[in-house]
């Protein structure tokens, strides 16, 4: 009989769990609150108000040397849009912008990364 092993998962962080007051749980650690992730790394992230993003704001993730495919972002308990210059100007540097509630972003990044897509995720906890 043949073996169907599971294919291997992409490498870095994946998300593990929400846990209390919608933080992140990135294997066996705890992220106090927002958090950026890159498929290499993940960061606490002290995020600004949603209406006042600026690619600044996500630098850590975006301006890294193999350029994301587009940044999950992860608007906190229900889906708000980000500000239209903040997609435009990502968007103007081929970085797409996808924008959803923080619990689904999650599931979407464990998915993706799991897919060995090369994205970045800058999420708000889940419970703001």
């Amino acid at each position: 009989m043949a073996r169907l092993d599971r294919e291997p998962v992409a490498t870095g962080p994946l998300i593990t769990g929400i846990a209390a007051g919608g933080r992140f749980r990135i294997n066996d650690t705890v992220f106090p609150g927002a958090l950026l992730l890159t498929p290499e790394d993940a960061q606490p992230w002290d995020a600004p108000a949603l209406d006042a993003l600026t690619p600044d704001d996500v630098a850590l993730v975006t301006d890294i040397a193999r350029a994301p495919e587009f940044l999950l972002l992860g608007t906190g308990a229900t889906l708000r849009r980000p500000p239209r210059a903040f997609v435009a100007a990502l968007e103007a540097r081929s970085i797409g912008v996808e924008a959803m509630d923080s619990r689904a972003a999650a599931r979407v990044w464990s998915v993706l990364r799991g897919e060995g897509r090369w994205i970045a995720a800058a999420l708000i906890a889940a419970g703001e």
